[in-house]
């Protein structure tokens, strides 16, 4: 499970290159916030209690975590239970996902620019889906979707792009009908792609014209800009589609509120290089081993860190938090079909644990029966910044 305690965690590596990289790199206040949450997770600094157990008398200790979102090992609890209630509030049937990403050329504007950069993606790639949905020439009907946005590749280097879940059908103007889409085939990507392309740009234009982006130190002007985007491909592709509530759990679980390196991908620090594992998609998906100089690894990490207060999860469409109660339900009317219950709404984080993992974690490890209680509280001041 990724997030109990490994041999060897991404904190680790933080505390012992901390004082070296710290004062050869400069990082940003929510980089700083991030890293010190993450090297301290689950260590005295953060607190914790003493439990005793009521029947033998066993003690343990635990610390509290960072609840970073950014942590390897936080965020377990809340992403089963944001899974389980999202699968609740899709529709019934077939979804499609659909990957959104951006030429090498747009990166380096897209990092000095982080929250504008990301908001205009999302804002982009949802207007390239309804549009072309919408055209009649395509589907014809106004869909809902869920997107997601990663910044990284499977080497940690810096690789934006959305993921969105789109439910195989839409809604007729009035709401009165629902039309589901060919059972293998949604929209077309070539199409996809360059209308994405074609309308990101003209958001980059404007925002570059009245100063709220700025352009690279290596890019003289947006005219430059655009000649270098026009050269390339852009890619939007659409994988096989859900066909049920267990494959879209599994995918949402694994995409949705994870970090860009779990702990148990980390193999092996020493010598000043870290060693890592990851999924080479370009050889079928095959698992290979990257070594990195422990700065380096650092740095690639850290620029995966989140602007703070930015939302990496958004909801368009019949799906935006203003449709739920009206659009959304009237496609379950709909569709009329057994849609999935969530198990996990309202539950505390010790009964979605219990649900998930099927053990107790207040049970003794020691003599089996017993139940671990706190007995002690240890307090600290912790400023985060």
């Amino acid at each position: 499970m990724e997030n109990q305690r490994q041999s060897l965690e991404l904190a680790d590596i933080f505390r012992f290159h901390e004082r070296e990289f710290l004062s050869n790199n400069e990082l940003h206040p929510h980089q700083l916030k991030a890293w010190d949450a993450i090297a301290t997770c689950r260590t005295a600094e953060l607190g914790g209690h003493i439990e005793q157990c009521d029947s033998c008398g066993h003690t343990r200790q635990a610390y509290n975590s960072c609840r970073n979102r950014h942590c390897p090992k936080c965020r377990f609890v809340k992403t089963h239970q944001w899974v389980d209630k999202l699968a609740g509030k899709i529709p019934p049937g077939r979804q499609f996902h659909l990957v959104f990403t951006i030429p090498a050329c747009l990166r380096k504007l897209f990092y000095i620019n982080q929250k504008r950069a990301y908001s205009l993606l999302f804002g982009a790639a949802w207007k390239t889906l309804e549009q072309t949905a919408k055209n009649p020439k395509h589907f014809g009907k106004n869909i809902g979707a869920v997107g997601i946005l990663h910044t990284w590749g499977q080497t940690l280097v810096y690789h934006p792009h959305i993921h969105f879940i789109v439910p195989a059908g839409g809604l007729d103007d009035d709401c009165m009908e629902w039309t589901p889409t060919s059972k293998h085939f949604f929209l077309c990507v070539k199409t996809l792609s360059k209308v994405f392309r074609g309308i990101l740009l003209r958001m980059i234009e404007k925002d570059i014209q009245s100063e709220q982006m700025k352009l690279p130190d290596d890019i003289e002007n947006i005219t430059q800009l655009k000649q270098l985007c026009y050269a390339k491909n852009w890619v939007v592709y659409c994988e096989k589609p859900f066909s049920d509530s267990g494959s879209l759990m599994k995918y949402l679980g694994s995409y949705s509120h994870r970090v860009a390196l779990s702990n148990n991908r980390i193999l092996s620090h020493s010598n000043g290089k870290v060693t890592f594992s990851y999924k080479d998609y370009k050889s079928a998906g095959i698992t290979r081993n990257i070594t990195l100089k422990a700065d380096e690894f650092i740095r690639r990490f850290l620029q995966h860190v989140l602007p703070t207060g930015f939302y990496k999860v958004r909801y368009f469409g019949f799906m935006a938090m203003r449709n739920m109660s009206t659009k959304l339900e009237q496609c379950f009317a709909l569709i009329s079909k057994d849609s999935y219950l969530p198990v996990l709404v309202g539950l505390k984080s010790i009964e979605v644990w219990r649900h998930i993992t099927n053990r107790d974690p207040l049970q003794c490890a020691k003599c089996k029966t017993g139940k671990m209680k706190v007995v002690h509280t240890i307090i600290v001041n912790k400023d985060w910044g």
